[in-house]
């Protein structure tokens, strides 16, 4: 086989790593599991018949359960970022995906490609590994976009309700109800463990903790201050949500200043992609002469080690702290 299949085929086989792991998901969980319903996931639960206290130790067990587990190796790379994301699977299931998904990438390597077994080896194992933790780092990125902008429209909700007569945990209950998922659920968790006793501001510093957002830890200590030292919590959350909503319009200024280096970026990494499948689809001997060197395989590893170190450093460039 020419290498100017080869490239092609590497990439095909990790879309394909892509899929399959969001085909797994969507098969065990169903669409219910995603980002943004109209009916948010725990309303669903308790619908077809789940009492809430199962539906809560459920919901709780999928946020909590991958931090307890950053000890396994390799897992302890995505642990944070599955959190962010409330991946329903375990984390010895994700382990098992990873495992099923990189045997997968060497049986299609095998099959269309004629590289060494060593590379064929490692090339798998990254497919598995680093596809898993580009669909887990996607889901927690939509998710925390969700949440952030959903935040203060959630907060200017719980501040109508407290102003009308509600007490504040009515307030959270309702947001949980009114508003779409992801926030939804994670207020519904709230509501629910405020029902059993638990402190709402612990539960508020918990979540922010876990979700590791600033506006998060804004509305926890402002909660916690109003129990501690009184004084009007709807005039307090108001005000909360105007600087939520400005730091929100301010990170989407940024966010747009910056997307030209972004864009630069990824440019920069994927044009030399671009141009070595061109070269071979044009010229498919172009490669002949080196394609037999010993090192040729190596270095074009190294070469795709530098492009993706290269979409790092422009990414530290342009993250703008705010």
């Amino acid at each position: 086989m020419s290498l100017g299949a080869e490239p092609i085929i590497f990439g095909l086989i990790f879309i394909g790593v892509l899929v399959l792991v969001e085909g797994l998901y969507l098969v065990a969980f169903g669409k219910s599991i995603s980002g943004n319903n109209k009916v948010n996931r725990r309303l669903e639960m308790i619908e077809k018949g789940n009492r809430r206290d199962e539906v809560l130790e459920k919901l709780r067990k999928e946020m909590d359960q991958h931090m307890k587990s950053r000890g396994i190796p390799i897992y302890s790379l995505l642990a944070t970022k599955a959190q962010k994301a409330a991946i329903a699977f375990t984390p010895n299931q994700i382990i098992m995906i990873m495992m099923g998904v990189s045997a997968f990438a060497f049986i299609g390597l095998t099959v269309g490609t004629e590289t060494g077994l060593p590379v064929r080896a490692v090339a798998s194992l990254g497919m598995g590994v680093g596809g898993v933790y580009m669909w887990i780092n996607h889901k927690a990125a939509k998710r925390l976009a969700l949440i952030e902008e959903q935040l203060p429209d959630a907060v200017e909700l719980m501040v109508r309700s407290l102003r009308v007569g509600h007490p504040f945990s009515s307030a959270i209950s309702i947001v949980s109800k009114e508003i779409k998922d992801p926030l939804a659920t994670e207020f519904g968790v709230i509501a629910d463990e405020s029902a059993y006793g638990r402190d709402v501001g612990e539960a508020l510093k918990h979540m922010a903790e876990r979700l590791d957002m600033q506006d998060l830890r804004f509305l926890a200590v402002a909660v916690t201050i109003q129990q501690q030292s009184g004084g009007n919590l709807a005039e307090i959350l108001m005000g909360l949500a105007r600087v939520i909503r400005a730091r929100f319009r301010l990170f989407r200024r940024v966010k747009a200043i910056t997307a030209e280096a972004q864009w630069s970026g990824k440019f920069l990494s994927g044009f030399p992609i671009f141009a070595l499948i061109a070269i071979n689809l044009l010229d498919p001997h172009y490669y002949d002469d080196v394609l037999d060197h010993p090192w040729f395989i190596p270095a074009c590893f190294v070469v795709g080690a530098f492009l993706v170190v290269n979409l790092f450093v422009m990414r530290m460039l342009v993250n703008i702290k705010v």
